[in-house]
């Protein structure tokens, strides 16, 4: 038996939400949107492509707090912080993590997530 990669991170968000989760994760973040499958439709919530995994976007009643969080790589980070910060997000550093360029932000509905870039040495 191997664990052989990661499908997809789930976050909350609380219901009737999904329309603010489309506008951070599917636009603002450049994140296609993937179509549920029938089966799981009556549960709301969206979810989203982040290269071969998802982000699925669930609907609970609470968003839990916490330091829990989904890690996203990105090819240009100072862009990607430039829009967050246009947009009105909030972000902040943390310690130095060897061979990351990386800083942290919250989605609407308060899910942490950091976001990365590789430090390509010369």
């Amino acid at each position: 038996m191997a664990i052989t990669g990661l499908a997809h991170v789930q976050v909350t968000i609380t219901a009737g939400g999904e329309d603010t989760a489309r506008a951070f994760y599917g636009r603002l973040l450049g994140l296609v949107e993937v179509t549920k499958p029938a089966s799981l439709s009556d549960r709301g919530g969206c979810w989203f492509a982040a290269g071969q995994q998802e982000i699925h976007c669930g609907v609970d009643e609470t968003v839990p707090v916490g330091r829990h969080h989904p890690a996203l790589l990105t090819d240009d980070l100072a862009r990607l912080r430039g829009e967050l910060e246009g947009a009105g997000v909030r972000t902040t550093d943390d310690r130095p993590l060897p061979g990351y360029s990386r800083f942290y932000a919250n989605d609407p509905f308060g899910n942490r997530i950091e976001f990365m870039q590789p430090i390509v040495s010369k």
